[in-house]
């Protein structure tokens, strides 16, 4: 079903101090606006020329720690790849890129359970175009499907079919980007799951499918799980297919047990290693989420060298992202998360879940009974095991081992991810 985004907007336009923006939408802006509200209104960045100079002054105040001790990454992110990078950002870098960017594209906001939920929604011109949410994760943000909107909603444009064609709506998670932060507990999968229902329902989609990765894949997960009406299907590029038997061995390091096969020990060992060596930012964030706000708040370089790491480690990249994903989209991202000054609240999400991201069992997905689909990207932190994922998901219908890419898949390769998604959904259209 369409309907005009004319019926659907208030004639109003944001202007965001990033500063206060929060506080605004609380005391001036939307003071006026009860849990009931159902209004979609417009969405406009313009980040104050104050904030952006004070993030340079800030950067160019940086105090660096000495140099690692080890002629690779097994540190952290090395020194001299970092000042490269901050050195950029205090003198090259330009945010009114992205922003102007971002305004040429549909922007709104709505309430949705007392909280301002920021989302880009695109139409494909296409009448029968098939409506999609699309939920990013950490390090990222909606920015990391911003590439694919053009394949996604004009196919034709872009090596496609018509029939191919989706409506698209990227919403920001609470706490993330421009949607409101929480300042109560309970913001978990689940309740951003129900959010995004009731915003595709008020979009007046009657049909729609879900698609994620990293936090997005546990929102889709869980959306599955809650199956409501208009739900087709999901769409999963970093899927929960841990078996249960293997979740403690894999926690202690133990070395893969006999019996599996090729692809299910490789599976073992990636998330063995990512357990044991590269996932202390997520223990960080899962206990200590205030703490490590701090950090992030008060340093921009400290909040780039934390996000910039990820980047760096789980994109098909070989530790230089920005050869893949390009330097400025990076700092796209990381300027992002500073303007919005929600690295604590980024990291609350993580607090609120607190459960193995990748673990079947622990997901419970096999309480999952729409369709599922799997996408398997080459440098993805684990690749699932097919054997895995039938296990894991009783309704899995579509599993396919992509030819490139990493775990940002739509970031990296916004081409090879819509041809995911077009396949994916392919057997779903005729339900719409």
């Amino acid at each position: 079903m369409k309907t005009t985004i004319s019926t659907l907007l208030l004639a109003v336009t944001f202007t965001l101090s990033t500063q206060t923006l929060f506080k605004a939408q609380a005391n001036t802006t939307h003071a006026d606006l009860s849990k009931s509200d159902t209004s979609i209104r417009p969405f406009h960045i313009n980040i104050p020329q104050s904030q952006l100079d004070e993030l340079k002054r800030r950067i160019s105040e940086t105090r660096f720690p000495d140099k690692e001790t080890v002629q690779d990454a097994s540190q952290g992110i090395q020194l001299a790849q970092l000042k490269e990078l901050i050195t950029y950002w205090g003198n090259g870098y330009d945010w009114r890129k992205v922003e102007n960017k971002l305004n040429a594209l549909p922007q709104f906001v709505t309430k949705i359970d007392g909280l301002d939920i920021q989302f880009i929604h695109v139409r494909s011109k296409e009448s029968n175009a098939m409506p999609v949410i699309l939920t990013h994760g950490w390090p990222g943000s909606p920015l990391e499907f911003i590439d694919a909107i053009g394949p996604l909603t004009d196919p034709v444009k872009y090596g496609g079919k018509a029939s191919d064609a989706f409506d698209v709506i990227i919403p920001a998670i609470p706490g993330y980007g421009f949607s409101e932060i929480p300042t109560e507990l309970g913001w978990n999968p689940d309740r951003v799951a129900r959010a995004w229902d009731v915003l595709m329902k008020r979009l007046g989609y009657k049909k729609y499918v879900s698609e994620g990765g990293d936090h997005g894949s546990v929102v889709s997960d869980a959306l599955a799980k809650q199956a409501p009406s208009g739900l087709l299907g999901i769409h999963l590029t970093m899927p929960a297919t841990i078996p249960a038997e293997l979740v403690k061995p894999i926690n202690a390091g133990d070395p893969a047990p006999a019996g599996l096969s090729v692809s299910e020990a490789q599976a073992y060992n990636a998330m063995s290693t990512f357990f044991g060596r590269n996932a202390a930012y997520g223990g960080m964030m899962v206990t200590r989420p205030q703490t490590t706000g701090y950090l992030l708040s008060d340093s921009p370089s400290a909040l780039a060298a934390f996000l910039y790491e990820k980047i760096a480690e789980w994109s098909e990249s070989n530790l230089h992202p920005e050869n893949v994903i390009g330097r400025d989209a990076i700092l796209d991202d990381i300027t992002l998360y500073w303007l919005t000054n929600t690295g604590a609240s980024s990291s609350r999400f993580y607090w609120e879940n607190n459960k193995n991201n990748f673990s079947a069992d622990a997901q419970k997905t096999k309480d999952i009974k729409v369709p599922v689909a799997i996408s398997v990207f080459p440098h993805e932190i684990y690749q699932a095991p097919e054997s895995w994922s039938k296990r894991a998901y009783p309704t899995l219908y579509y599993y396919h081992k992509a030819p490139k890419g990493g775990h940002f898949a739509a970031w990296e390769q916004p081409q090879v991810f819509t041809e995911e998604l077009r396949a994916a959904f392919k057997d779903l259209r005729k339900k719409l």
